[in-house]
């Protein structure tokens, strides 16, 4: 379920990473709340992925899924 939420959350996220050319893909998330996602497209090579991953893609997972720990990029 907490997958589920996770899916929904980076929905919300999807259309701005998009219109910059990139995406992003959930690769799974943990019992301890921790998401690992891939950035794609001219996000994965990206000089400012870091940036989007932690102040926008984390950030709104931390917003609509409480359980939300931490994002990393693998």
């Amino acid at each position: 379920m907490l997958k589920e939420k996770v899916e929904e959350a980076l929905n919300k996220v999807r259309p701005s990473l998009q219109a910059d050319g990139g995406d992003v893909e959930l690769i799974g998330v943990d019992e301890e709340g921790v998401v690992k996602v891939r950035l794609q497209g001219s996000c994965a090579g990206c000089p400012m992925s870091q940036m989007t991953l932690k102040m926008g893609i984390e950030k709104i997972l931390k917003q609509n899924v409480p359980e939300v720990v931490r994002v990393e990029s693998v």
